[in-house]
């Protein structure tokens, strides 16, 4: 049985006792493409609640130093309970732009990084938190909970246009116009299931995915300024690798994997000055296995490579927008 069936069947058996509980996806191929080895160094740029950063740590015997990164405040308090008095394991309560920025600023390198882009379960598992289609709670999303803007911000003030170029640009919605007009017609809102029903009306019948999905992840991004922040963050990534050392890159939907492989296929190739080879010629995505311990894991697709030229300070680091 492989670490990652063992890790999935025994958070499956937990699963209704603790809504914390998040199983780490990919796990055996994320332990396969780093490699970890005793004495790496390793920065986890979204360390979440520690799933993935104990496997590599586990796999490995120890690594130094390790840096966990999350802007959640939630999943913060999760890694200083699960790594209380671990040496060498420095935890970091930010975005993984500021982190990285601030960490290539400071000339560190590492051996392993990761970045997982999911949205945990916690946080579809949690109604507060306002991510889950079917579960009651705030039109909220945040992720870093100290921020002023929230979904409820968005449905509730922005112009028809402005939801409709948000719904097409990153939930790629077919229907964003006519979603858009719904939303201006039924607002204010200010609960998920509300906004997930005015959507679903707008697409009549019986899907597999709900109908919402695509409108909640719109809002999510935009909320969260995911793909600024993973735009600008990759090149860092890149400069942030020690030499031979290994990044692997987890993303959940088109937008994400698109930056990704963007980036990974500008930085490699038969170049003099490629800095990067690519470990996956494609994206790894889990196992029909995973995907039935853990549904949620059925979009992940992993990307990975390692570092074979350092380029001179190419990505200066200008801060956040």
């Amino acid at each position: 049985m492989t670490l990652q069936t063992q890790t999935q069947a025994k958070m499956h058996q937990n699963k209704n006792q603790n809504n914390l509980q998040h199983i780490p996806v990919l796990l055996d191929e994320v332990l396969k493409y780093l490699d970890p080895q005793p004495g790496n160094s390793y920065l986890d740029l979204t360390a979440g609640y520690g799933g993935h950063a104990e496997a590599v740590l586990g796999c490995a015997g120890s690594l130094s130093p390790v840096v966990l990164v999350d802007r959640d405040q939630a999943a913060i308090a999760q890694l200083k309970q699960k790594f209380s008095g671990k040496n060498g394991v420095e935890i970091r309560n930010q975005d993984f732009l500021t982190a990285a920025g601030e960490l290539y600023a400071a000339k560190r390198q590492f051996d392993l990084i990761l970045a997982d882009l999911g949205t945990s379960s916690p946080h579809l598992n949690e109604g507060q938190r306002g991510f889950a289609i079917k579960t009651e709670g705030p039109l909220d999303m945040r992720m870093d909970q100290s921020q002023d803007l929230t979904a409820e911000t968005i449905v509730n003030t922005y112009s028809e246009a402005a939801l409709t170029d948000l719904l097409r640009r990153y939930g790629e919605e077919p229907k964003a116009a006519a979603i858009a007009r719904a939303i201006i017609n039924y607002r204010p809102f200010t609960s998920t299931t509300e906004l997930a029903l005015v959507v679903a009306r707008v697409w009549p019948g019986h899907y597999r995915v709900h109908p919402a999905t695509r409108t909640f992840q719109a809002l999510r991004i935009a909320v969260n300024d995911e793909l600024y922040l993973l735009e600008h963050s990759l090149p860092l990534w890149f400069d942030l690798l020690a030499p031979s050392g290994r990044i692997v890159v987890i993303s959940f939907h088109s937008l994400e994997d698109r930056l990704v492989k963007r980036a990974l296929q500008a930085e490699s190739g038969e170049r003099y000055d490629a800095q990067l080879k690519l470990l996956t010629k494609h994206p790894v995505t889990p196992s029909p296995s995973e995907v039935v311990h853990n549904p949620r894991a059925r979009s992940a697709k992993l990307r990975a490579a390692v570092k074979i030229n350092k380029k001179g300070n190419s990505h200066a680091y200008t801060g956040k927008k």
